[in-house]
């Protein structure tokens, strides 16, 4: 077993860089401000660049910044260099990631970007560079030190050029009033899809498999219909189609402390009128909420207060919302 302090090692390595971002704070300048409303102007795409482990940051940026409703995509200068700058055009503005500013591979490219007066946005380190002094706009983000006890490998520069980028890609994100919906077109699969994606309609039960009876029914009718649907209840309605109230398991155990007789009871003896229902496009993620917070395991969908579907608890488990 080494006597090594992994420990110390890691808190070293993150008092520097959170140093790095605090001072990162205090950077933030007009320059930023002139970086937005540049790129909220842009009538093409934002085309993002970086090489080395600045191009795995801009890469990042570009997706980060595709998602929040900012068109973007990354290019590697070094394919650039071989064709890839056929996919830029004069509508579209370019925003490089190097620390150094003055990567050979980026700054090849800058001729070609002005020639064609595409804006450029530069992200580096170095307020004299080559990269800086070329760029339209320039945000500086420096660093004392990396986190590298040599100081060599690109450590608190690059976290702090990926917090800038997320702060630029916010910014945006804000400024348009992007919401969760929005968001929700970009990203269709998985957890975040359902949350954002899945409405009611899309899970609720319909047709036949609604339990219904009517306000007239006997509880008996109302028990079998609950029995053969399985959803825990059953949508009262009168005689115009029109939703009269719930009947719930939590009914039935009520009802029948009462020793009452189930076939002489109406269902509109024992029902819970105006009860709570959903409308088939109410987010599934929202009902979850709703439904907990009502303290109800089974819910009814209408629509111009006429019964459309109907859901219980165990839909959304299946779902995979719960």
């Amino acid at each position: 077993m080494t006597n090594f302090d992994y420990i110390a090692v890691a808190k070293k390595v993150l008092e520097i860089e959170s140093k790095a971002l605090t001072k990162q704070i205090n950077q933030i300048d007009q320059a930023f401000v002139d970086a937005c409303e540049l790129c909220l102007q842009c009538s093409g795409k934002l085309i993002v660049m970086g090489l080395g482990k600045s191009g795995h940051i801009a890469d990042k940026i570009a997706a980060t910044l595709s998602s929040t409703g900012t068109p973007s995509y990354f290019i590697h200068p070094s394919e650039a260099i071989h064709g890839d700058l056929g996919m830029i055009d004069e509508k579209d503005i370019v925003l490089i990631f190097s620390y150094s500013g003055e990567t050979e591979e980026i700054i090849s490219l800058l001729p070609y970007l002005k020639k064609k007066e595409i804006k450029i946005v530069a992200f580096t380190g170095n307020i004299d560079s080559k990269l800086s002094l070329e760029s339209d706009i320039h945000i500086h983000v420096p660093v004392d030190e990396e986190a590298c006890p040599m100081n060599l490998a690109p450590t608190a520069s690059t976290t702090t050029a990926l917090a800038v980028g997320d702060a630029f890609a916010v910014a945006l994100l804000e400024r348009k009033g992007f919401t969760k919906e929005d968001f929700a077109k970009s990203h269709p699969g998985g957890s975040l899809g359902k949350q954002l994606l899945l409405s009611i309609g899309d899970i609720m039960h319909t047709g036949e498999e609604i339990p219904v009876v009517c306000s007239d029914d006997s509880l008996s009718t109302g028990l079998i219909e609950m029995s053969q649907k399985a959803l825990g209840m059953t949508a009262v309605v009168d005689k115009d189609n029109q939703l009269a109230g719930i009947f719930t398991d939590g009914d039935l155990r009520r009802t029948l402390e009462s020793n009452i007789d189930i076939k002489a009871t109406k269902m509109s003896d024992v029902m819970t009128a105006n009860p709570f229902v959903l409308s088939e496009d109410t987010l599934a993620y929202n009902a979850v909420n709703l439904i907990q917070e009502k303290k109800i395991t089974s819910v009814i969908v209408t629509k111009e207060n006429k019964v459309i579907g109907a859901l219980n608890i165990h839909d959304l488990f299946r779902a995979g919302l719960m």
